[in-house]
């Protein structure tokens, strides 16, 4: 289920994602926060799960992102006609009415991100930085192959590994808001990042 301006190709060795929007137009109209999207899988996951995927950048800055436990803020499903229109504006998902845990793995959009690279938990709504951990992966002029990802979720405990190197551990207390249960995944980029994906698994715990 697409958001934005999402692009796919299958290839022989993965789903290709990409944005279809022209950002340098969108930048000079004032609107280049609308180049980007996100990617929903249709299914309604459990609290306590592991996913897992592998991931290959392939050319162009930006970010890669997973949304879990995503439901409306109410509880509602993510996909309620009652709740507000989402077209891949950052905003909409991180302040708006919807509630979800999202990890940003692969930040390479701004100079700062670059500098010094991070990646970030973040509870929403409320645009809550949770927790951090080191930001392991190359760039795509640099990556050399497939990266395993996974996060596991059980209770208020969630953890973040890429290649089985445990990059954070945190533990909901409840300061940001009840704990999340159950809900949908979903994948982010930002333009101009194009990156493939393959072997998505989900498994409970």
């Amino acid at each position: 289920m697409a958001e934005g301006p999402v692009g796919t190709r299958c290839t022989a060795d993965g789903l290709e994602l990409f944005s279809t929007a022209d950002e340098a137009a969108l930048v000079a109209d004032g609107r280049g926060d609308h180049a980007h999207f996100t990617y929903w899988c249709p299914e309604v996951f459990g609290p306590d799960l592991e996913i897992s995927w592998d991931f290959r950048p392939l050319h162009g800055g930006g970010l890669a992102m997973i949304f879990f436990a995503a439901t409306g803020a109410a509880g509602e499903d993510l996909f309620d006609p009652a709740l507000g229109e989402r077209t891949g504006f950052y905003p909409q998902y991180h302040s708006g009415d919807i509630a979800t845990l999202h990890i940003s793995y692969l930040r390479r959009k701004w100079a700062g991100e670059k500098r010094f690279r991070t990646c970030n938990l973040r509870k929403s709504p409320g645009f809550h930085l949770v927790a951090q951990g080191a930001d392991p992966l190359p760039g795509p002029e640099d990556a050399d192959g497939w990266y395993r990802i996974r996060v596991t979720k059980q209770g208020p405990e969630v953890t973040f590994a890429i290649d089985d190197l445990d990059l954070f551990t945190w533990t909901d207390d409840g300061a940001c808001g009840p704990p999340l249960a159950g809900g949908r995944i979903g994948f982010r980029q930002m333009s101009p990042l194009v990156a493939r994906y393959r072997n998505l698994e989900v498994r409970p715990l």
